[in-house]
């Protein structure tokens, strides 16, 4: 127990820049994912009942990258195994981050620290009905959503898409692959004229092919090829180097 609570307050002490960031998604609910490849599992955040219609507006930034990026989105998409910092398993100790007693999923710590860095606004992609956060039935269902090239039906789309210039879009490497969400959420917006801006969490498999699927799906946006990957395993030490990543990237505005 004593090992577990050091866990958290290093964590803490590692997200207080974000602070800012994390009281702009208090509509949000936390949670936690683990970028998996063939044979290891994955998850992110649970959804809530929340309106995610809109974006959520960012803070501030705190460093000169906004205007480099013009008027950004940051989307995501998380579910959690758990949403509970007190009953983590081996699995979730591996995936998940706790700040200030709140669970965070991989995707979202990295997605709010880019969200912070550049002033962008923020979407979480939800599924209209929530996936469960039970490690083996989350499996099962992602699982068979690839198998059937499944388009979940999504809770939310973002209405104000046409304001923005670039798109950051993250999400977890589930074996060798975007989640099938991140399909229909590809298919709903059109994302024509943009920039799109890839990063992801894994457990092993990097982007796999997952950049080209993206200029697949939008054949008429920017995507940027040298996007951001972390395992899984170095997530919450990863904010220096989200940093020096977006710093440089080349500008997408004009």
């Amino acid at each position: 127990m004593q090992q577990k609570e050091g866990r958290k307050m290093k964590n803490i002490m590692k997200l207080g820049f974000l602070g800012a960031a994390l009281f702009s998604l208090a509509a949000c609910s936390g949670g936690n994912e683990s970028g998996g490849s063939a044979g290891s599992s994955s998850a992110a955040e649970s959804s809530s009942a929340t309106d995610t219609s809109n974006a959520q507006p960012s803070a501030a930034p705190k460093t000169e990258l906004s205007d480099k990026f013009g008027k950004s989105l940051v989307v995501y998409f998380s579910q959690p195994e758990t949403d509970d910092p007190d009953n983590m398993s081996t699995e979730e100790d591996n995936s998940a981050i706790v700040v200030d007693g709140e669970v965070l999923g991989n995707v979202q710590y990295v997605g709010m620290n880019i969200q912070e860095n550049v002033g962008a606004d923020i979407f979480r992609i939800e599924p209209e009905e929530p996936y469960t956060t039970d490690h083996d039935e989350l499996v099962d269902i992602a699982s068979a959503e690839q198998e059937e090239n499944a388009r979940p039906a999504l809770a939310a789309t973002v209405e104000n898409l046409d304001q923005y210039d670039t798109i950051f879009l993250g999400y977890p490497n589930w074996w060798g692959d975007m989640p099938m969400v991140l399909y229909t959420f590809l298919d709903e917006h059109d994302l024509s004229g943009k920039t799109i801006i890839p990063f992801n969490v894994h457990g092993g498999s990097g982007f796999s092919s997952t950049i080209s699927t993206i200029a697949d799906e939008e054949p008429d946006a920017t995507v940027v090829e040298d996007g951001y990957s972390v395992s899984r395993n170095n997530v919450e030490d990863s904010v220096t180097e989200v940093v020096d990543w977006l710093n440089n990237l080349p500008a997408t505005s004009n």
